[in-house]
């Protein structure tokens, strides 16, 4: 069987979330966190390692809860995101506190990772299927790296704005752009809108978006480290803010290389945490998906 890795990104600092941690919100029935449900799905799909992204001052706290349960079922690693780690300009940025993104996250396992491998969101649901397709890509390689590709109305949240990379695809069902929309919304009207580079777009209810949920070679590796680069070369001394987002440097690879990124179409519901309201919703959902025999519940007896 080949071997898989499943990368979490849990280092987000989750500044919509009130003052706790939300990747360790206790939303299951029997207080399981949505990452619980992540690694469960993705032994069933066939991974044999779990790779975590977090930060050190909650190394102890995440050791603790997460670490301790799944370290039990699969082989676990921790990898530690700081802002220093950077293929370039190293010194540029002395008072830089924020994250860079998703990709420079990811870029903090260069070193780690040697094997096919995904990319899901700690805070996020994805759901049984998409696993399940993400683990058959895995296996078979018929492109150089796929997307689970979400219908935009199953990914909104009813209590704020959410970003999320929309993705177009050719008839062969490959992406030909992603593009990092940021604040989206259902308006009063029904209408779905975002902005993209500053600019309104209207967007639809069946339009495919990317939760973060990619697949990858470890040949991609060598290509987010070049994107990062780009990326960083065009910043002022002393950046702030600025983030690259593993669908930004997707998007590039699309377009400079002919990078080939397979859509995996489900029509699994995501729900996440982005704000404390979601909370309720998730463990309403949770609890229905127990009591329809998806999930046991503890979930990890």
């Amino acid at each position: 069987m080949a071997k898989m890795t499943l990368v979490v990104l849990a280092a987000g600092m989750g500044t919509r979330f009130g003052d706790r941690i939300k990747q360790l919100e206790p939303l299951g029935p029997a207080g399981e966190l949505l990452i619980d449900y992540s690694v469960y799905d993705a032994i069933r799909a066939g991974f044999d390692r779990v790779l975590f992204i977090i930060r050190r001052d909650i190394e102890e706290l995440f050791r603790s809860t997460i670490g301790a349960r799944v370290e039990k079922r699969i082989r676990t690693d921790y990898v530690f995101q700081s802002t220093d780690q950077l293929p370039c300009r190293c010194e540029d940025f002395p008072d830089r506190t924020k994250p860079w993104g998703t990709a420079q996250a990811l870029y903090c396992c260069r070193e780690q990772i040697h094997e096919p491998f995904a990319i899901v969101n700690a805070d996020d649901f994805y759901g049984q299927d998409a696993f399940m397709r993400l683990g058959e890509f895995l296996k078979s390689f018929t492109a150089d790296a796929c997307s689970v590709g979400f219908l935009l109305k199953n990914t909104l949240s009813d209590f704020g704005t959410v970003n999320r990379g929309v993705c177009r695809t050719n008839s062969a069902g490959l992406l030909t752009s992603v593009e990092e929309t940021k604040k989206i919304a259902r308006g009063e009207d029904g209408v779905i809108s975002g902005e993209f580079c500053g600019e309104k777009r209207i967007l639809g209810e069946n339009d495919t978006v990317s939760m973060s949920m990619w697949g990858f070679g470890a040949d991609f590796m060598p290509r987010l480290s070049r994107q990062l680069a780009a990326f960083l070369e065009k910043l002022p001394d002393n950046e702030l803010k600025a983030e690259l987002t593993i669908a930004d440097a997707v998007d590039a690879e699309i377009n400079s290389s002919g990078f080939k990124v397979q859509n995996l179409a489900t029509d699994s519901r995501w729900f996440g945490i982005t704000y404390e309201a979601d909370a309720v919703s998730a463990r309403e959902t949770l609890k229905n998906s127990v009591s329809a025999g998806v999930y046991t519940s503890p979930l990890w007896d």
